[in-house]
C-alpha cells in the first residue's frame, strides 16, 4: 500500500516521511509535486508538468496525473523522460540515485512513500484513486510561523487562487483573495495555516486519511510511530524502532548521531533531532507580541 505524507511545508512532513521509511520497507520519494527543481520537475519520478504550488488534482483533471502517479507509486522510473529534460551532471547523479532506488525497491516489493506537502489539497484524490494511506500533519501555528519567518519564505496565494477546480472543491480557500499581494507576511502565514486547518478538518472523517498532530508525534515518538506504522500497513520491526529512537533523540549540540539520512541529491529538510526538545522550544525569531498576534489570527 502506498503512503503519502502531506501537510503544509514546515509541518514536519520530511521528518515523518523519514521515520516511516526507517524500517527499510518503503522507498522515500521527495516532493514530486514541487514546481521547483530540485526536488520537483523530475519526469523520471513524475512524468507530468507541475504548474502551481499546491497543484490541485481531482477526477475532472486527473488524466495526466493518474498516468504519471501510477508509474510513481509502482516505482517505475522513467529514464528516457528524465534524460530528455535534465542532462546536467547533478541531474544525471539524481537520475542514478532515484532510478536505482525505484528499480531496486520495485524488485524487492517495497512500498512507495511520497513526502509531498504540495499534495495537501488533493489528499482525497490520492486516497481514492491511488489507494494511498494519507498521513496529514498539522503543526501548532506559532512554531510553524517561526519556521517560515526564519527561512524568509513568502506565501503566494495566487498559486491557489488561479486554480478554479481547487476553489470549487475547497471554497474556503477563496478567503485568501483579500490578502493576495498583502505585504503583512505574518498575516499571510497565519491565513495559510487556517486554510490548511479547515482542509484537515474536512478530510478528518475520510477512511484513507489520518490527521496527525506534529506535536503528538514529537512528544512520544516511539508509540506514536508504532501506531502510525500499523495504520499505514508498514511492519514495525526492531530496525525501525532502533532508527526512530536514534533519530528522535539526537543531541542538539555537537556531533549528531545520524542513523540514516536523505540529503544532497534529495534535498529533504529532515535532520536528526531531539524531538521532545524541538516541540517545546520557543521560536527565537518571534517576539511575545508576534506570538500573541499569531494566536489571535489563528484562533
Amino acid at each position: 500500500m502506498t503512503v503519502l505524507v502531506t501537510g503544509l511545508p514546515r509541518s514536519g512532513t520530511s521528518w515523518a516521511g523519514a521515520m516511516l521509511a526507517a524500517g527499510g520497507d518503503a522507498v522515500y520519494v521527495n516532493e514530486p509535486l514541487n514546481p521547483q527543481r530540485p526536488p520537483g520537475r523530475s519526469p523520471g519520478v513524475l512524468n507530468a508538468t507541475v504548474t502551481h504550488r499546491f497543484q490541485y488534482i481531482c477526477r475532472d483533471n486527473e488524466a495526466p496525473w493518474l498516468r504519471a502517479f501510477t508509474d510513481t507509486v509502482a516505482l517505475r522510473y522513467r529514464f528516457a523522460a528524465e534524460l530528455r529534460r535534465n542532462r546536467r551532471p547533478r541531474d544525471l547523479a539524481r537520475m542514478v540515485r532515484y532510478g536505482s532506488a525505484f528499480t531496486y525497491g520495485r524488485l524487492r516489493g517495497r512500498t512507495a512513500l511520497l513526502d509531498d506537502p504540495f499534495a495537501l489539497f488533493s489528499a482525497t484524490w490520492f486516497a481514492e484513486r491511488l489507494a494511498c494511506r494519507v498521513v496529514l500533519l498539522v503543526r501548532d501555528p506559532v512554531p510553524f510561523a517561526g519556521s517560515w519567518r526564519r527561512l524568509g519564505w513568502r506565501v503566494r496565494f495566487r498559486d491557489l487562487l488561479d486554480q478554479p477546480l481547487l476553489l470549487r472543491d475547497h471554497p474556503h480557500v477563496a478567503a485568501a483573495g483579500r490578502l493576495d499581494g498583502c505585504p503583512d507576511h505574518l498575516a499571510n502565514i497565519a491565513t495559510l495555516w487556517k486554510l490548511a486547518r479547515t482542509t484537515a478538518h474536512t478530510f478528518a472523517g475520510h477512511p484513507g486519511i489520518r490527521v496527525v498532530r506534529y506535536e503528538d508525534l514529537a512528544t512520544d515518538p516511539v508509540p506514536a510511530y508504532r501506531d502510525l506504522y500499523d495504520w499505514c500497513g508498514l511492519p514495525w520491526t526492531p530496525r525501525a524502532e532502533r532508527r526512530v529512537v536514534r533519530a528522535c533523540t539526537a543531541s542538539t549540540t555537537g556531533r549528531r548521531d545520524t542513523p540514516f539520512t536523505w540529503n544532497g541529491l534529495s534535498r529533504t529538510a529532515y535532520r536528526p533531532m531531539n524531538s521532545r526538545q524541538a516541540v517545546t522550544a520557543r521560536p527565537g525569531n518571534l517576539t511575545a507580541a508576534d506570538i500573541s498576534r499569531i494566536l489571535a489570527l489563528t484562533a
